[in-house]
Order: structure tokens, then C-alpha cells, then sequence
């Protein structure tokens, strides 16, 4: 399994996210980069933690249409130029996911909460193939975005992240039903879990329902996952 640390930003710097509400994200403290909420500051404590190859970025300003981070992904794709910087802007065009993997070392992350239909994630995927990720997203039990996305699992690219927006952050733990429901539906997509990881052992569960990558923030942050766990 592949554990891929998450980065929410907005204004330039890192917020903790928690339950899905971003209008109430205070910036994040953390013992991997004390003192300051800097995004690249807290990739180089990620970094020190494992060799993390993959970070996920969440541009909570450009997801919300409030202008993007633009700038702080170029500083950090230029910084760390061996990591893969999977980022979701909002992007719902093949315009704007095409502007977004011009960058070298990015993916465009497609949200359901963003996207029209699912004509439009076919032909982003037409364009751009594997350089893009879909993020089915769900808050409440329900998935938000064009229904028919989850009636038609062979328009999906080949990486979908499963993100629980209301259990970032909460401590609940992952949605396993989903992720064992989900990779039946289609097997053939490398299914990522987001959303309410607690520890090792929610690791250990979602790789057994099939996921083969976990986004996770607070529990790197809480110290709940450490280095030994994720040799």
C-alpha cells in the first residue's frame, strides 16, 4: 500500500482540514515542521518522516473558485523535483486539467464536486490519459457530483481517490464498505482511500477491501502513524 500525505492550502499556506467545513480551517500546527504553516517547510517534514514519492495537494481556493495556489505548486514542484504532486484546483475542463500537467510532475485530480458530467471527465481522459485522477466525493453518505458517475465505472481513469470529506480529519476511521464496494464495481482502478484514517490499522483494512493507496494528513500530523509504521 502507498501512503500519500495531503496538503490542503489555501492563501498560500497549510490549513487543517477537519469534517469538510473549509470556510472553518485554522492553519496547521505540527511538530514534522514547528513554528510555521509553509507549505514547503511541511513537504521537508513529510520528507524527513519517509521518502515519500507522492503528495497530494487539495488548492482549497481554487476548488471554492477563489483563485488558485498557482505559485506555491511551481515552489514545490521545483523544490522537490522527484516527488509526484497529484493536485486538485478544481479543475473541470480539459482547459484547466491541459494547464495543469504542462507543470512536470503533475497530476490534475478530477472532483466529482466539480465536474458537469461525465461526458466531460471522458473527454479530459482522452486528453490527458493517466495524468489525471478522479476524486469521487462523497459528504453525508452521498456522493456529490453527476449521479451517473457512479453508474458508469468504465469512464473512470485508471487512479480514483474515494474521498470522505465530512471524516477528514475526524478521527473516525475510513469508510471500508465503500472502498470493498467500490473496487467490486471496478476492478480494474487503482482505488486510493481519503478520509477518517486513525492509525496502522485502518491501513491494514483498507489495503484488505482493496485499496492500494491512502491519502492521510492529521494521523502523520497526530503522530499516530509513524516512520516504523510506514517502513
Amino acid at each position: 500500500m502507498r501512503v500519500i500525505p495531503v496538503l490542503d492550502i489555501r492563501g498560500g499556506i497549510v490549513v487543517h482540514a477537519s469534517g469538510g467545513d473549509r470556510s472553518r480551517y485554522k492553519p496547521l500546527v505540527t511538530p514534522l515542521a514547528p513554528g510555521t504553516s509553509d507549505p514547503l517547510a511541511i513537504v521537508a517534514g513529510f520528507r524527513a518522516l519517509h521518502p515519500f514519492d507522492i503528495v497530494y495537494i487539495a488548492d482549497l481556493d481554487g476548488i471554492t473558485g477563489k483563485g488558485r495556489n498557482h505559485d506555491t505548486v511551481c515552489a514545490l514542484r521545483t523544490e522537490f523535483p522527484d516527488v509526484t504532486f497529484w493536485v486538485d484546483e478544481g479543475a473541470a475542463t480539459v482547459e484547466a486539467a491541459q494547464r495543469l500537467v504542462r507543470m512536470p510532475n503533475v497530476r490534475a485530480v478530477i472532483g466529482s464536486e466539480t465536474l458537469a458530467d461525465v461526458a466531460t471527465l471522458q473527454s479530459i481522459r482522452r486528453e490527458l490519459g493517466e495524468r489525471c485522477v478522479l476524486s469521487l466525493d462523497f459528504k453525508g453518505g452521498a456522493m456529490i457530483g453527476p449521479a451517473a458517475l457512479l453508474a458508469e465505472p468504465a469512464s473512470w481513469p485508471g487512479t480514483v481517490v474515494v474521498m470522505e470529506l465530512d471524516a477528514v480529519g475526524a478521527d473516525r476511521g475510513p469508510d471500508i464498505a465503500r472502498i470493498r464496494a467500490l473496487k467490486s464495481a471496478a476492478p480494474q482502478a487503482e482505488i486510493c482511500a481519503a478520509g477518517g484514517v486513525r492509525g496502522p490499522e485502518d491501513l491494514t483494512a483498507l489495503r484488505e477491501a482493496g485499496a492500494v493507496g491512502v491519502l492521510v494528513a492529521s494521523a502523520l500530523h497526530a503522530q499516530k502513524i509513524k516512520a516504523g509504521d510506514l517502513r
